[in-house]
């Protein structure tokens, strides 16, 4: 049974993964291409026969053939059928944006002229009448030699249309290749150049004939297409794809043209451009539009160097506080199942360290992480909400600005952001940035932004540090993320004066039309980053739980089991019947300097001991400091680290929250632990710190080199010593 292969492509912000999320129901498969960190999205079409199933590639989206970035590359070699794992599309759907005709149309007519079985999806019809402009697709459809079919996506009109008609080509499919047409009228010594070349093409790769006519001109006018180009494995020269003697004739052919007065740059472009001016006023009927448009009025106010800026904090608060307000309930029906959940365990198993382990390593551990999901779900959210809306164009065009001050390129805010969410995928999107300099300052200072493994960090240290009324909750998890940004913009700005000097180039950003956001693409973004959260806490956090509770549990002390064994029998004695609130309490106290001492004797003890020379001059304690060293693994760790070393859950009888536990543990002196100056020192220290194993391991597969990951983790853990050190010791000195 064979699969009718549809790609989908088209220009950045032209709604072309909205098109795909509908196609597909959401339901698509994400990894990557052999060899390279581009996101590979295909998925079923829904409603397609059993008997001729459609399968729908997404490629990455792109201005034109002439690639600027890996992304873009893909998306070239695809077409150009250069990824022997792709298979040739039965069918290429462009998506253009309506709004923004002729620019779309460029890299449309260039996807026409390479052959393939090609139909245009017209969207965002609706942008563009509001704007003024009247497309006839019947004449467009004529004039590009294509079937053309208008759409708004995100509203899912046309979307029958375009289901019904790839349905019809999967059971009837034809020829994958239909006659090239042409779009531009080339000066005749670039035309004569260009045959010469496709001729030597066909010579070279006459498996893809078909494609030589375009190939010559990208050969000719794009000045990278002979540059090195790692996803390519044909030939033996440019990066593998083609002959010294065919570069040479390239080059020769370049300097001819120069010689006879033509620039081969951008004769082509040029020429190209005329054709679409010539379709775009023959298709197109201007009306004159309703006055001002609501978007150019809001972007007034969005963009606005003052008000766009308030904006842009008030919108950043209003989500860190509501992460609080509306993650509160889920949080506490969360924590309750756990706690009911270890005490079953524990008191359907007899007594012992296999109950110990279950209860207290694997339930309690993994059980105080996973109740943050509801606030990893909504931070998610928010963003998926943000970008889906068009506002996160707004936010990179607003923070050019400040980025060009320190040296970064507007692109890098994209990245950055990103990072909010995991630095993973933020570090991997630095892919767009052009300069070698400025991709490496985004990678060395991504990690710097607070991202959803710290925020059950943050949140645990605020229940437990912060007072909870007047907002404060709200406005310290504001600040921190604060903190991390102007950390991170400070870090680039040093960089880019010292190691990766150079000016970033201009930033040149399409700002998408406001829409309504497609809720339901947004919640499946939400649950598949959020299921990777999850997959951690199931996984990751469980192992180092399961080690750290042997750590913490061996190896055991004869000595002190009867010491206290003593002292609890002397207690039995003495308490009398019923107990006192007093007698109580020193029960409890027993309780707690027996799990205190064996803590101390443990391995776990000994390692916390053995760096808490580092550690005091940072307020912290050795019980702090093994969760800091397991945190080297994965940010969040640290918390059920601390529900590990504190017996959080521990007996089924006792389940107080680990935030309550936090608040009345006391230091040798009698005084609290955890005060408000310990909690912000030890969340100013997470800001800055390189904890994340995984982070080094993308670091070093983007970088190609251990030197710039290596470096990465002793600067940014240098700076959390010092910053944390510096507000510990200045907080001391000011009486907090």
């Amino acid at each position: 049974m064979k699969t009718f292969t549809v790609v989908l492509t088209g220009n950045p912000n032209c709604g072309k993964t909205t098109l795909f999320n509908a196609l597909t129901g959401l339901r698509a498969r994400v990894g990557n291409y052999a060899g390279v960190t581009v996101e590979r999205k295909e998925g079923a079409l829904t409603g397609a026969e059993a008997l001729h199933p459609v399968t729908v590639l997404d490629l990455p989206g792109t201005y034109s053939l002439s690639p600027q970035s890996p992304d873009e590359q893909i998306a070239r070699d695809i077409l150009f059928q250069r990824l022997p794992e792709v298979p040739a599309p039965d069918l290429v759907v462009v998506v253009a944006d309506a709004s923004n005709l002729q620019r779309n149309l460029y890299f449309a007519t260039q996807v026409i002229e390479l052959g393939h079985p090609t139909l245009l999806v017209l969207n965002m019809i609706d942008v563009a009448r509001e704007q003024g402009h009247e497309i006839d697709t019947e004449a467009l459809s004529k004039a590009l030699g294509v079937p053309v079919i208008p759409m708004v996506a995100s509203e899912g009109e046309g979307l029958d249309a375009l289901r019904q008609t790839l349905r019809t080509l999967a059971r009837t499919p034809g020829t994958r290749h239909v006659i090239p047409r042409e779009f531009n009228e080339l000066p005749e010594a670039f035309g004569r150049e260009a045959q010469a070349l496709e001729t030597a093409l066909e010579s070279h790769f006459p498996h893809r004939s078909r494609l030589a006519a375009a190939e010559a001109l990208l050969l000719l006018s794009d000045e990278r297409a002979l540059a090195t180009d790692k996803t390519s494995a044909e030939g033996t020269a440019a990066g593998g794809r083609y002959p010294q003697s065919l570069i040479d004739q390239v080059q020769a052919a370049r300097q001819r043209l120069e010689t006879a007065g033509v620039d081969w740059r951008s004769a082509a472009i040029e020429a190209r451009y005329a054709r679409l001016f010539a379709i775009e006023q023959h298709v197109t009927r201007e009306t004159a539009p309703p006055g001002e448009l609501l978007s150019d009025r809001i972007d007034r106010v969005v963009t606005h160097r003052v008000w766009g800026l308030l904006l842009f904090v008030a919108v950043m608060g209003l989500m860190f506080q509501s992460i609080f307000w509306l993650a509160k309930y889920p949080m506490d029906g969360i924590e309750a199942a756990v706690d009911a959940l270890a005490q079953w365990v524990g008191s359907s198993m007899p007594p012992g360290d296999l109950n110990d382990l279950i209860t207290r390593g694997a339930i309690a551990g993994v059980g105080s992480v996973v109740i943050f999901l509801p606030q990893i779900c909504l931070l998610f959210l928010f963003i998926g909400l943000l970008e889906d809306t068009g506002y996160m164009s707004r936010a990179a065009f607003l923070m050019d600005r400040l980025m060009s001050r320190v040296g970064l390129h507007g692109k890098s805010f994209i990245p950055m952001l990103s990072s909010f969410a995991c630095a993973i995928p933020g570090i991997m999107a630095t892919r767009t940035i052009e300069t070698r300099a400025d991709r490496l300052a985004t990678i060395l200072v991504a990690p710097l932004m607070s991202c959803s493994a710290r925020l059950p960090v943050y949140t645990v240290l605020i229940a437990a540090c912060i007072p909870q009324r007047n907002g404060w909750p709200g406005l310290t998890l504001l600040m921190m993320y604060l903190l991390g940004i102007a950390g991170a913009l400070g870090m680039a700005w040093i960089f880019k004066k010292t190691l990766l000097r150079g000016e970033p180039p201009m930033l040149i950003l399409e700002l998408p039309p406001y829409k309504r956001p497609m809720l339901g693409a947004v919640l499946r973004q939400m649950w598949d980053r959020s299921k990777l959260f999850l997959r951690r806490a199931g996984t990751v956090i469980l192992g180092i739980n399961i080690l750290l509770w042997f750590l913490a549990t061996y190896p055991r002390s004869s000595e002190l089991d009867e010491q206290f064994s003593q002292r609890r029998a002397q207690w039995k004695h003495s308490v009398s019947t019923p107990p006192t609130a007093a007698e109580t309490e020193a029960g409890l106290q027993l309780d707690h300097e027996e799990a205190g001492e064996k803590l101390r004797q443990s391995f776990a003890g000994r390692l916390g001991r053995a760096i808490e020379p580092v550690l005091k001059p940072l307020g912290f304690d050795w019980k702090i400091g093994i969760g800091i060293v397991t945190s080297f693994a994965a940010r969040e760790v640290f918390v059920s680290t601390l529900s590990v070393v504190y017996n959080v859950g521990g007996d089924g009888e006792n389940t107080a929250s680990l935030a309550e536990v936090m608040k009345s543990e006391r230091r040798s002196d009698g005084r609290a632990m955890y005060t408000p100056l310990t909690g912000v020192t030890l969340m100013v220290f997470y800001v800055f710190a390189m904890q994340c194993v995984s982070t080094v391991a993308v670091v070093r597969r983007e970088t190609n080199s251990w030197k710039w990951p290596l470096f990465q983790t002793v600067y940014m853990t240098s700076l959390a010593w010092i910053l944390a050190f510096l507000t510990y010791q200045t907080g001391t000195r000011l009486g907090f």
